[in-house]
């Protein structure tokens, strides 16, 4: 089974694994600082494929990723200008039935947090798991992280279109990912999420804000 995926950036997507997923409305980060970011995040990951440790060389793609996602979302939460549809009551019901829909089928959505023009979801691909018992099962069962972003974007693009009454692109065409590596960081990677609106000023606790939500365990 491919654990890798190539859209114009490569995703390492480990099977069983949790991810920490942001996707944004298409034309929301002006393309040339996209771009720019892109350049340097490549230049990095081809500095670190030549380290000949394998350890050392995996953790190193892997810290420079979760360096890139961070530093879109930076970009993401600085933009006054672009489409805002999210804020809307209205769009964050649609995203969010549609997250639930494999909510327990697909993943356990562990938190999510709906920005004015992006989303970050925290999900667990193991529970596809307890159902497979080899491997002839995984290929044929399991349903990869690039298949379940398209799960949500294609169904949440097409209802939001036709409830803005408008046409086109609705969300970027690439997603940001990582996948979490161990206790500390999904704790981390949990509450910076929650905490998105607190930062932005929106709130005050991240349980004021509308569009949170953690897992109750």
């Amino acid at each position: 089974m491919k654990t890798e995926y190539r859209q114009r950036l490569p995703h390492i997507q480990p099977v069983g694994s949790a991810f920490f997923v942001t996707f944004s409305l298409f034309g929301s980060v002006p393309k040339k600082k996209v771009e720019e970011l892109k350049e340097r995040y490549t230049l990095k990951i081809n500095q670190a494929k030549l380290l000949k440790d394998p350890y050392f060389r995996n953790l190193e793609i892997f810290t420079i990723r979760k360096q890139y996602l961070f530093e879109y979302d930076v970009l993401l939460d600085a933009i006054n200008e672009g489409p805002n549809y999210l804020k809307d009551e209205n769009i964050r019901n649609i995203i969010t039935k549609e997250l639930f829909k494999n909510d327990g089928l697909l993943y356990d959505l562990t938190a999510y947090c709906i920005m004015s023009n992006h989303v970050h979801i925290l999900i667990d691909t193991s529970i596809q798991l307890s159902d497979i018992s080899d491997d002839i099962g995984l290929d044929m069962k399991y349903v990869s992280l690039d298949i379940i972003m398209k799960k949500i974007k294609g169904p949440t693009a097409m209802y939001c279109n036709k409830y803005l009454n408008r046409s086109g692109q609705f969300w970027d065409r690439e997603s940001y990912d990582i996948y979490i590596r161990n206790e500390k960081m999904l704790d981390n990677v949990c509450s910076y999420i929650l905490q998105n609106p607190v930062k932005a000023g929106l709130v005050s606790k991240w349980d004021d804000f509308p569009g949170n939500y953690l897992m109750v365990l």
